[in-house]
């Protein structure tokens, strides 16, 4: 699971009618089962007046995890749908819910099936797919003394980061996973083995 993948750039949502009925897809970036699992909760406490929050998701977990419900919707007409989109556009680490408000006209199988479909296809064309690399995060602790050079070479590895300063100092940072390795090696070699690496 070293290779590049498609996924979301950020959240979205858009929103449409259908013979009465509002439907709204949501999509964001999702690391992990945990964290596509809790926006869903997200989306569905946001909307806990809505007819139905169909939720799907595909997460590169070990093992590699797809997950959809119908929530109340007739069997294979939202989630599977809503799935089968993403699965089309081959993204991964994403989470969907596409919320509907009723508006009192039965839409049949199909419509429900085109409509939910779109949701998802629309959200996803709103949030942007981009090609992403496996990332790693560390989290790599320092006295004070060698912070500026643990900073440094964080920095000049461009990996994303976080500091605290507080008793030790703490870099959370998220790097691709092929260059983890040498940056571990890195700070220990410039710290002579001094820096904490989680």
């Amino acid at each position: 699971m070293t290779d590049t993948y498609r996924t979301v750039a950020g959240r979205a949502s858009r929103a449409f009618e259908v013979r009465g009925s509002e439907f709204v897809g949501h999509v964001s970036p999702a690391e992990s089962v945990e964290a596509a699992e809790s926006f869903v909760a997200e989306i569905e406490s946001e909307h806990a007046d809505a007819t139905h929050n169909v939720p799907a998701y595909r997460v590169r977990a070990d093992p590699f995890r797809e997950y959809s419900s119908d929530d109340g919707e007739p069997s294979g007409s939202a989630g599977k749908p809503a799935l089968n989109v993403l699965q089309g556009e081959e993204v991964e680490n994403v989470a969907c819910v596409v919320t509907r408000y009723y508006g009192g006209t039965n839409l049949g199988y199909g419509g429900l099936v085109r409509a939910y479909s779109r949701a998802v296809s629309e959200a996803l064309d709103a949030a942007g797919i981009v090609e992403e690399r496996p990332h790693a995060r560390l989290s790599i602790t320092t006295e004070y003394d060698d912070s500026g050079t643990v900073r440094g070479i964080i920095e000049s590895s461009g990996a994303e980061f976080d500091a605290d300063y507080g008793e030790q100092v703490r870099f959370d940072a998220r790097v691709p996973i092929q260059e983890a390795e040498e940056l571990r090696d890195r700070l220990r070699g410039a710290t002579s083995g001094r820096v904490g690496i989680e």
